[in-house]
């Protein structure tokens, strides 16, 4: 068939949206790129088919009666680091701030264009499948070592005192981005540009939020490597190596 790519044919997208419109408008331009979309009209839903199947991405809103977005976002990264995107209502600041405390990797202001939402997807997918490809090739690993803290760059996974950590893609891609550099300061701006890849409005409370979260898993298996993440104050945020 013509237009569809054979890498896009088993990436499985999951849309979580109340409004059956709202699905289906979404369901048909991300179809339109190869995935194959399936639908929940509601967060008990959503978070059954997020915990019997491995999506490769969820577009998830925050405004869902009953169960929200935000407590589905906090029980599937009980359990799964699938790539999370939330669709929330302009004016929802403190719930794009609370989403991302809880492991989402992005967020979508309504009324948004499906085109930008395609995209968002795309850079998501692009991440995380083309890691995934790296990973299962047997080519030499790409490993950055401190002591206490390993990054395998080739299989995306971390290891803190020989403990694997369970980092969300974005957490993920703002360690490598701080270890890449040791000792070297970074504002919130610079983060922002740099592992989100565009202007987030201003919001830099979203780098805190990450910072925070990595440290605190980070901190669940080694103190010593939680303690790389240094706060710079009045300026931002750098990885700090110790010498023992």
């Amino acid at each position: 068939m013509k237009g569809v790519t054979p890498v896009t044919e088993n990436i499985t997208v999951l849309i979580v949206d109340d409004e059956d419109r709202i699905r289906r408008l979404l369901k048909m331009y991300l179809e339109r790129e190869g995935y194959t979309v399936e639908e929940a009209e509601n967060g008990e839903e959503a978070v059954a088919k997020a915990f019997e199947k491995d999506y490769h991405c969820i577009l998830l809103d925050i405004m869902m009666p009953e169960k929200d977005g935000l407590e589905v976002c906090a029980e599937i990264r009980e359990k799964k680091m699938t790539p999370i995107i939330l669709l929330t209502a302009k004016g929802e600041e403190a719930n794009r701030v609370q989403g991302f405390e809880l492991g989402a990797d992005d967020y979508i202001v309504k009324p948004f264009s499906p085109r930008e939402v395609v995209l968002r997807v795309k850079a998501i997918l692009r991440r995380s499948t083309a890691l995934t490809q790296v990973s299962n090739s047997s080519t030499s690993k790409d490993l950055v070592v401190f002591p206490h803290l390993t990054i395998d760059h080739d299989a995306h996974r971390v290891t803190a005192d020989g403990q694997e950590v369970n980092l969300t893609p974005k957490e993920y891609e703002l360690l490598y981005f701080l270890a890449k550099a040791p000792d070297k300061v970074f504002d919130r701006e610079r983060l922002l540009k740099e592992v989100w890849h565009y202007d987030f409005f201003g919001d830099l409370r979203t780098v805190d939020t990450h910072v925070k979260r990595l440290r605190e898993k980070l901190n669940r298996v080694s103190e010593e490597a939680a303690k790389m993440i240094v706060t710079v104050w009045g300026v931002g945020y750098k990885f700090e190596v110790v010498n023992e």
